[in-house]
C-alpha cells in the first residue's frame, strides 16, 4: 500500500458495551460500523479520510490489555482494507526490547504504520538513548513489513519531548514515512520543514489544523473528525489548495469542540460528544477512562451543540 500522508485520518473511538456480568467489554461490531461510517463520508471536494487510526489515545490504548488491543486492531484492519486506507496504531514502552515485541504484535494484527511514542520512563532519556530506542523500532518494523511514525506528544499525553534535532535524524530512517507532531506550537513544524522540505509531518491537535498546514504539515490525525468528518475532510481540502480563508471558516466553526482535543481528558470529552452525535449519550459515557462530572458533561454538550449549529450553516454536517 502506498502511504502518501496527504490528508486527514480519524483516530477512532473504541466502543464499549456491558457484558452480562455488568463489566465493560469492546463492542467490535459497533466499533467497525462507526469506523466505516467515518471513512464513507466525503468532503465538499469529493475526498475522503486517508487512513484509519485504531487503539490510539482516543481508542483507550493505555487501558486495553494486549489481547484486547490485538482483537480490536484485527477488526479495524478489515475496515481499513475495505476502504483501501492504511491502519495506524500507537506503541509505547519502557525498554527497547518491550517496544520491539509491541511493534511485531501490531504488525501481526494488520497495522500498516506504528506511531512510536518516546520511552515511557520516569527519567528523561538522552538523545542518544532516544535514538537507539527508535532505531530498534525501525529495524523491527522493517523486518515485519510495516513502517513507523515517530510521535511527539509531550503536551496532553505527558511523554518526554523529542527535540527538533532528534526528529530530523529519525526522519532519515528508511522505514520512517512520516512524523506526527501533537502540539499547539506549530513553529516546530515550520522549523523542521525549513530544514527538510521533503518531510511528511502530520498535525495531531485539531485546533491547529489550518495553522499546521500553513507551516508545512501535509495532513493530520483528528479526533473531532470522528464526530464531524465532512467538516474535517473539507477543511483539509481547503488547506491542501492553500485556500486559507475557507479553511479557517471551518476551523472557527469547530473551535468550541476542537478545544477539547488539546485537554488531558480529550478521550472522555470527545467520546461523550461522539455519543451525543449518534444519539447514544449513555454509550459515550462508557469508558475505561475517568468518569465525567455533571459540570463537565454539560460543558461538552454545550460545546458540541455550538459546533453543530455553526457547521449546519456551512452545510458541513455529515
Amino acid at each position: 500500500m502506498s502511504l502518501k500522508w496527504n490528508g486527514v485520518m480519524p483516530a477512532v473511538f473504541t466502543w464499549l458495551k456491558e457484558s452480562k456480568s455488568g463489566a465493560l467489554e469492546i463492542d467490535l461490531e459497533k466499533t467497525k460500523e462507526y469506523a466505516a461510517g467515518i471513512l464513507k463520508v466525503q468532503g465538499l471536494g469529493g475526498t475522503r479520510m486517508d487512513g484509519l487510526v485504531g487503539s490510539g489515545t482516543l481508542g483507550e490504548n493505555s487501558y486495553l490489555s494486549s489481547e484486547q488491543r490485538v482483537s480490536l486492531l484485527k477488526a479495524l484492519s478489515e475496515v481499513a482494507k475495505e476502504y483501501n486506507v492504511p491502519l495506524i496504531s500507537g506503541a509505547v514502552a519502557e525498554t527497547k526490547e518491550e517496544l520491539a515485541t509491541i511493534v511485531e504484535e501490531l504488525a501481526a494484527a494488520g497495522v500498516d504504520t506504528v506511531m512510536v511514542m518516546p520511552p515511557k520512563t520516569k527519567e528523561l532519556p538522552s538523545d542518544e538513548e532516544m535514538y537507539a530506542y527508535y532505531a530498534v523500532a525501525e529495524e523491527t518494523a522493517r523486518g515485519a513489513g510495516v513502517t513507523i511514525m515517530p510521535y511527539n506528544n509531550p503536551d496532553a499525553a505527558g511523554y518526554h519531548a523529542l527535540s527538533t534535532e532528534l526528529l530530523l535524524k529519525l526522519a532519515t530512517f528508511p522505514n520512517v514515512t512520516a512524523l506526527k507532531i501533537s502540539t499547539i506550537d506549530v513553529s516546530i513544524i515550520e522549523t523542521m520543514m525549513l530544514a527538510n522540505k521533503d518531510l511528511k509531518v502530520l498535525a495531531g491537535v485539531d485546533t491547529v489544523t489550518v495553522h499546521a498546514g500553513l507551516a508545512g504539515a501535509c495532513g493530520g490525525i483528528t479526533g473531532v473528525g470522528c464526530i464531524f468528518p465532512k467538516a474535517s475532510v473539507t477543511m483539509q481540502e481547503y488547506v491542501a489548495k492553500g485556500e486559507w480563508a475557507e479553511a479557517n471558516k471551518i476551523s472557527q466553526a469547530m473551535n468550541s469542540i476542537s478545544y477539547l482535543d488539546a485537554q488531558p481528558l480529550l478521550l472522555e470529552y470527545l467520546k461523550f460528544a461522539f455519543g451525543i452525535h449518534h444519539n447514544d449519550a449513555d454509550g459515550g459515557l462508557r469508558t475505561y477512562g475517568k468518569k465525567l462530572t455533571q459540570e463537565q458533561i454539560d460543558d461538552v454538550r454545550a460545546r458540541y451543540i455550538l459546533a453543530k449549529e455553526r457547521l449546519e450553516v456551512l452545510d458541513l454536517i455529515g
